[in-house]
């Protein structure tokens, strides 16, 4: 099986790109990332889906991008709720955390030449999203285009891809393309300020997000079940 590494953030697009890579055929190995987030409810959820899912490895790397701040997920910056879909693609949201896809995909090329491995998966989106740039198309394209400069695996010829799986979906179709290969969205964390045993706020963009997405896509969203949300 090609190995392939996945960044997993526990999140509802991170989850399900972990379920088609494996349903393509690779092994994966998980990389999450303990970053100075301001709630570690995610990280939870990362590794229950990666033990649910049975990946051959889970790493949870450390930095600590909370020691830069300029993010309301890493510095005490109110997190912003209750914006309509206009407001969210207007300007880039204070939730987004500085370079942190460059970095995220930096310690996985890291990883993946380690293993030999050629395949990065994201689970990034440039359509429903909340405006940041590290998510778009050409960022990847960049990005893979430097892998393959930088690496002693890339200049020996071995050329590593990153995968966008998610990048050109609604957040429905992503939502249905995941029940479809058996995802369990229960396990997942999609909010930016959940409360200590990892309810969702339900207002924050991603909430939101995450709310449309499910609606769209004619499904209940389990993980409101299991905290006796109504949707």
């Amino acid at each position: 099986m090609n190995k392939a590494v996945i960044l997993l953030s526990g999140g509802l697009d991170s989850t399900t790109v972990l379920a088609i890579a494996k349903a393509q055929g690779f092994a994966p190995y998980a990389l999450s990332f303990r970053y100075g987030q301001r709630h570690s409810i995610e990280l939870e959820s990362a590794r229950q889906v990666a033990q649910a899912m049975q990946v051959e490895e889970h790493v949870i790397a450390d930095i600590n991008l909370r020691a830069f701040g300029g993010s309301a997920l890493t510095a005490d910056i109110a997190v912003p709720k209750g914006r309509d879909a206009a407001t969210m693609e207007h300007s880039i949201p204070v939730t987004y955390v500085p370079a942190r896809n460059t970095i995220f995909l930096s310690f996985a090329l890291g990883w993946a030449e380690v293993l030999e491995a050629q395949h990065i998966f994201i689970g990034v989106n440039a359509l429903d999203y909340s405006g940041y740039p590290d998510c778009r198309p050409e960022f990847i394209a960049a990005f893979e285009n430097m892998a393959n400069l930088a690496t002693k695996t890339g200049v020996e010829g071995h050329t590593l891809s990153i995968h966008t799986p998610l990048i050109h979906l609604s957040k429905a179709d992503i939502i249905r393309q995941g029940l479809a290969l058996g995802v369990d969205y229960s396990l997942t964390s999609s909010c930016y300020d959940p409360d200590g045993n990892g309810k969702p706020c339900g207002q924050c963009d991603s909430c939101l997000l995450r709310a449309k997405g499910f609606l769209e896509a004619g499904a209940p969203d389990p993980l409101l079940a299991r905290f006796g949300v109504q949707a």
